[in-house]
């Protein structure tokens, strides 16, 4: 049976320019303005908090170039005084792909609301993960853009079934791991807009990875994963780490950590490293909170970092010092990167970052301690590629509060070893999260 491609509706639009609000009123005013004028569709979302007040968050479509007519009827709707933010959202040149798939913290976090909701016209399909599809077809897209996530495994199960991939005997499961692209805690599972879902799988090949980004939209990446944790294994550091293959597309994502300060987005390249899906109560992050106090402690070290979740998370919550290292120079790299995604909640004059992705790779596995990043202001943050066991060698003096974020956590003496030898050396709080 030939497959459904899915087709944009006559009437779905592209949304990708923003307009914040910082007033309650607005929400009515602006749902009556778009309501007035068909040509200027638009989505409103719930007020999300975006620094220290609460915005409303109105996306218009790409094709509405003047936000003039927007702002001239806002003034001579309401009364009070307000503060007006007509932008397009800020994006980054990718590292990976070059294209615009990176955006700031706040665009990110903009979007959380409703970004993988329904609309009123969305529809649902319910699939047994366990078993394969016994009517090899599959939902469109709603007009909205969105598609309910069942509907798009089912796609991809078609693709790679007509291309040999998988057995028609395979279960829906067999098509590999979602990694939705703002990753956070959810409570329903998603309605996918396009771009939003990275495909790790074992079984997918380059030309069926070409089709599937060819043809389903949701799509932003295809990842040939492998029975194993991508990035550095060895603690000794004497071998070159594995990592997946990025087959098609871009695998460049973000997640999204709660902390008490606000949310913490973290981009990284998911073929490179390992899988760190936010969930509720992330306890990495509570033991963060609580070694860090309030008010916070002088200086924190994230002494193997990853992309660094867990030394931004300190210097979200207003550490003045804070020094991040990885000897995996995706983990370094990203963690330099990430400065500039959250450098808005961050006390930050200035970034810079020293070492370019290319580059690195040249050095994927570093020993002595290389600065990556480092930035001005009320806030010190540098950036290390290295062994963590050098890393004392460049330290600023003081006497620091350090996350030990070891890979291998099973053998308790080992670990009892590493954090005495830390502290002899350097001195301060040692945790392991």
């Amino acid at each position: 049976m030939r497959r459904l491609i899915p087709r944009r509706c006559g009437n779905s639009k592209i949304f990708h320019r923003n307009i914040f609000c910082e007033h309650s009123a607005f929400e009515n005013c602006l749902l009556t303005i778009f309501s007035s004028h068909p040509c200027l569709k638009a989505r409103v979302t719930p007020p999300c908090d975006i620094g220290e007040k609460p915005f409303w968050c109105c996306q218009i479509p790409y094709q509405v170039r003047d936000t003039g007519i927007i702002r001239s009827t806002l003034l001579n709707s309401v009364s009070q005084p307000f503060q007006w933010h007509a932008t397009t959202s800020k994006v980054m040149k990718c590292p990976v792909c070059g294209m615009d798939c990176v955006r700031s913290a706040k665009d990110i976090l903009a979007t959380l609301p409703t970004v993988f909701e329904p609309c009123a016209d969305c529809s649902v399909r319910f699939l047994d993960k366990r078993a394969p599809l016994s009517d090899p077809t599959f939902g469109v897209a709603c007009s909205c853009g969105k598609r309910f996530i069942d509907d798009v495994f089912a796609h991809m199960w078609v693709i790679m079934t007509e291309q040999g991939d998988l057995e028609k005997t395979a279960p829906l499961a067999a098509v590999g791991s979602p990694l939705i692209h703002p990753g956070f805690a959810m409570e329903r599972p998603p309605f996918l807009p396009d771009k939003s879902l990275v495909l790790l799988s074992p079984r997918v090949t380059k030309p069926c990875a070409d089709i599937l980004i060819r043809e389903v939209p949701e799509l932003r990446g295809v990842v040939r994963s492998g029975n194993f944790v991508p990035g550095i294994a060895d603690p000794d550091l004497n071998t070159v780490p594995r990592v997946y293959d990025l087959l098609a597309g871009c695998d460049v994502r973000a997640d999204v950590f709660p902390l008490r300060t606000g949310p913490l987005v973290m981009y990284k390249q998911q073929s490179l490293v390992h899988i760190e899906f936010p969930r509720g109560g992330y306890p990495k992050i509570q033991a963060v909170e609580q070694h860090v106090g309030k008010p916070p402690v002088p200086y924190f070290i994230d002494a193997c970092c990853g992309v660094g979740t867990l030394g931004l998370a300190a210097a979200c919550m207003g550490v003045p010092l804070v020094v991040m290292n990885d000897a995996w120079y995706a983990s370094a790299f990203w963690s330099a990167y990430n400065l500039e995604i959250n450098r808005e909640y961050l006390h930050l004059d200035k970034i810079r970052i020293f070492e370019q992705y290319d580059d690195m790779q040249k050095h994927p596995v570093a020993k002595d301690p290389l600065k990556i990043a480092e930035t001005g202001g009320d806030q010190v943050i540098e950036v290390y590629q290295g062994d963590y066991r050098l890393l004392y060698r460049i330290l600023p003096a003081g006497s620091p509060v350090t996350a030990l974020d070891l890979f291998d956590k099973n053998d308790r003496q080992a670990l009892d070893a590493i954090q005495k030898d830390w502290q002899a050396r350097v001195g301060g709080d040692v945790f392991i999260p």
